[in-house]
């Protein structure tokens, strides 16, 4: 779905000064927007926004015709049907890649844990337990319990950044390839100029 984003305000509680002063956005339905900076510019403060971790801005939020912010209206993060696949992956680490799948499905179905664990090249890991996966598929267990929400919008914070370089560009490959397949609107926040112009239809910089 389409995400808007009118005249955002939002400074932190100890800044006088705004980190976001008036931002207006808008990814289309199905576009992969990438968000580059560095550290401290504010790309994984305005995820935090967009998913409602952080209640303290001003301005609209929409995804498609549903306003999930706005001077009246704050939707709960637990009610807006977005995923955010955490810069850690934050993987339960005592259930194994089939049960986190699991939990993020609203009503478990044995077809669609196969498709996801299809989809996100995980046949035959399905019993094993985080810590004995390599980063790679430790990202690809994340993302398909994300996915198994369906969620209308997906949220990347620095997809690569605990990842072996030498693994990364194909790993850039598969992530687009499975984001592109289920046709979801996805944001992703990076320092890394390869990344972003790899993966996203358009890239938008912050700086600090």
């Amino acid at each position: 779905m389409k995400l808007t984003i009118e005249n955002l305000h939002f400074r932190y509680h100890n800044k006088s000064e705004e980190l976001y002063n008036g931002l207006n956005l808008t990814v289309e339905d199905g576009q992969i927007l990438a968000i580059l900076g560095n550290s401290g510019c504010g790309k994984s403060t305005l995820l935090r926004i967009i998913s409602g971790l952080e209640e303290k801005s001003q301005g609209v939020v929409k995804i498609g015709d549903t306003v999930l912010q706005d001077r009246s209206i704050f939707v709960p993060v637990e009610k807006r049907n977005i995923g955010f696949v955490f810069q850690d992956y934050a993987l339960f680490p005592f259930m194994t890649v089939e049960q986190n799948i699991k939990f993020g499905m609203k009503k478990s179905c044995i077809e669609e844990i196969q498709h996801l664990l299809a989809l996100t090249r995980l046949v035959g890991l399905e019993r094993r337990y985080p810590h004995e996966l390599s980063g790679g598929q430790q990202q690809r267990t994340a993302l398909a319990r994300t996915l198994a929400a369906k969620p209308s919008l997906l949220l990347l914070d620095e997809p690569f950044s605990n990842l072996d370089t030498i693994l990364v560009e194909d790993l850039r490959r598969d992530l687009k390839q499975i984001i592109k397949s289920q046709k979801i609107t996805t944001i992703l926040v990076t320092h890394n100029v390869e990344d972003a112009n790899f993966l996203a239809d358009q890239v938008i910089e912050l700086s600090t």
